[in-house]
């Protein structure tokens, strides 16, 4: 990062945590460096703050590094509150070191006919509902509340690591220290999207996250409360340990390599609807219906350039809710 900073540099980003992983980025390090440059520093805590700030004040949390604002450095922090708060979606948090900072935080317009403008965001008009909603949750859940939770979801996220741990084949990525699991194969282990197929004919949903920048694809695991009970974990870490011998006997998915080099030289930007249709039949969503077993489609989105997998994934919404033509 400090090689990465310049004299152009305007923001630095640090997350606690990054969602992929569920690691925690050295923020007072970051932040550090930052503020001795004059930059900005943003920490990203959408996911994490509300879990990991609970989480600190009980002792199981006594080892997490400070990551909000009152590490130096830090300029502002982000904080979604639908997750972790346990409240409806609608409401974040952003908050700012100081009111010279957060005076930019505002939209402001005078130079029309109407009334001055000034909104905390472009959007204009906005229910008041989820703000109503957020606050009575976490009025009625409380800081006690929320710390004992937080502990509940410690406790389920260190037990599925070790018993992932002790599942043959698989392996956590990283050395997570928020709620959240990224469980790859071990050497030797299963395709991952054939494990979160298995596991969605078991009742669960595993996200999958196919290879990126040096991680492997994986399925993710956000822990919350409401999979936090011990019963609950013993279950998903038993269906999980089936789900891997069922893998292993259906065997990885694998995308025909002309099919993967023919479509590196697309160009995302001259792609027709010839090509978007072709590369939609291949990955299994030609008909407009996800298939009921969705890992030969991961594979072939695994296999594009980065920016051609993009390209489709507004297409694969468009076959799936195409519309209806007017009359």
């Amino acid at each position: 990062m400090r090689a990465a900073l310049t004299g152009d540099t305007a923001l630095v980003v640090a997350s606690a945590p990054s969602y992929a992983h569920g690691v925690v980025d050295p923020v007072a390090e970051i932040a550090g460096e930052a503020a001795a440059r004059g930059v900005l520093c943003h920490v990203d805590a959408c996911i994490g703050g509300w879990y990991l700030g609970h989480l600190r004040r009980a002792p199981e949390g006594a080892d997490l590094a400070p990551f909000d604002l009152s590490v130096p450095g830090v300029t502002s922090l982000s904080v979604d509150l639908h997750k972790y708060g346990y409240t409806p979606k609608g409401a974040s948090l952003l908050l700012f070191r100081d009111a010279e900072l957060r005076r930019h935080g505002w939209f402001a317009h005078a130079d029309w006919p109407g009334y001055p403008v000034v909104n905390a965001t472009l959007q204009g008009t906005k229910s008041a509902g989820p703000l109503a909603a957020a606050w009575a949750v976490t009025e009625r859940i409380g800081t006690e509340g929320y710390t004992d939770l937080a502990v509940r979801v410690h406790h389920a996220r260190t037990a599925l690591a070790d018993g992932v741990a002790r599942i043959p084949g698989l392996r956590v990525l990283g050395t997570p220290a928020a709620s959240l699991l990224a469980v790859a194969a071990a050497p030797g282990g299963p395709d991952p999207f054939v494990v979160a197929d298995e596991m969605r004919t078991a009742g669960w949903y595993l996200q999958p996250q196919p290879a990126a920048a040096g991680s492997p694809a994986n399925v993710h695991l956000t822990v919350t409360a409401a999979v936090a009970a011990p019963e609950t974990v013993e279950q998903l870490l038993k269906d999980l340990a089936e789900a891997v011998v069922r893998a292993h006997a259906h065997g990885p998915v694998t995308v025909d390599p002309a099919i993967a080099e023919a479509a590196a030289a697309l160009d995302p930007d001259r792609v027709g609807p010839a090509e978007v249709a072709l590369a939609l039949d291949l990955a299994g969503i030609g008909d407009g219906a996800l298939p009921d077993r969705m890992a030969p489609v991961l594979a072939v989105l695994q296999a594009l350039p980065p920016r051609l997998a993009a390209r489709l994934l507004p297409e694969v919404i468009g076959r799936l809710y195409p519309g209806v033509a007017a009359a």
